[in-house]
């Protein structure tokens, strides 16, 4: 009986599988970004959130895939959260080596506006 109750205790402090938690930050993350990307971005932009996976800017909105982009952004999830509050400024992060840019420079200024609109 004591065993039981034990296993009932441990069972409520169980915490979520890794992937788990990441795949409903980036529903969240792509969600978000859905609207705002909607007719305000020409070419693609690929957002990759370090460790976690990645989602797709294009002119119909936003999607989780990995293809390539005109424009890469690099950033841990702390990073992108912030910038997306308005307490990180993307060119600052670029700047301070928190984001990473590969391709595109003129699209990275775009999606920067998306992010912090």
């Amino acid at each position: 009986m004591r065993d039981a109750r034990s296993r009932r205790q441990s069972d409520a402090n169980v915490t979520l599988p890794e992937p788990l938690r990441m795949t409903t930050h980036l529903d969240t993350l792509t969600a978000l970004l859905h609207e705002k990307a909607k007719g305000a971005i020409k070419g693609t932009a690929k957002l990759v959130i370090t460790d976690q996976g990645s989602v797709l800017l294009t002119q119909d909105g936003a999607v989780q895939s990995d293809a390539e982009a005109d424009v890469t952004l690099k950033a841990s999830e702390q990073v992108f959260r912030a910038i997306l509050d308005g307490s990180q400024n993307p060119i600052t992060a670029v700047m301070t080596g928190k984001l990473k840019v590969d391709g595109n420079q003129m699209r990275a200024l775009k999606v920067s506006e998306i992010l912090t609109s």
